[in-house]
């Protein structure tokens, strides 16, 4: 009878094993990529505009939010694409920055009835943090990196 119970324990114990096994939090990388798929499929996207002081798009402008797995570039009428609440990194290589001028690089952040989008929270790699003017317009030196809290 011993050696029954002995048994009998041994299978319990393997059942066990096995049936716990499943339980182990250990699914970072399935999970990471289920919720990031899932934000994606279900999202509602916010689209935006990068535009001068005359309302001439910025076009090819280099970018990635927390949305999106890679780089993109603006489209042809600056438009770029985000879920609320992302941080947007925008790589301004090429822009002087210089407010000084008439031939000036005035970026502004407008939506599709060309309004400004002001006081959104920024910070450039060349100095600290600060928001958009009024006017969707912000402050940035040449070939700036600047990321957007949108």
């Amino acid at each position: 009878m011993k050696y029954t119970n002995k048994t009998f324990i041994l299978i319990v114990s393997i059942l066990a094993i096995f049936s716990l096994n499943g339980c182990s939090g250990d699914n970072n990388t399935h999970s990471d990529t289920y919720n990031y798929d899932d934000r994606v499929e279900h999202a509602n996207f916010t689209t935006l505009f990068l535009v001068d002081e005359n309302g001439y798009s910025y076009a090819d402008i280099p970018y990635i939010c927390d949305s999106m797995e890679q780089w993109n570039k603006t489209a042809s009428n600056g438009e770029f694409s985000f879920i609320e609440p992302d941080t947007c990194k925008f790589d301004l290589n090429g822009l002087d920055g210089d407010f000084g001028y008439t031939d000036d690089e005035i970026v502004r952040i407008v939506d599709d009835t060309y309004s400004g989008k002001g006081g959104i929270n920024y910070n450039c790699n060349s100095f600290g943090a600060s928001s958009t003017f009024n006017d969707g317009s912000f402050d940035y030196d040449q070939d700036d990196v600047c990321t957007f809290y949108l």
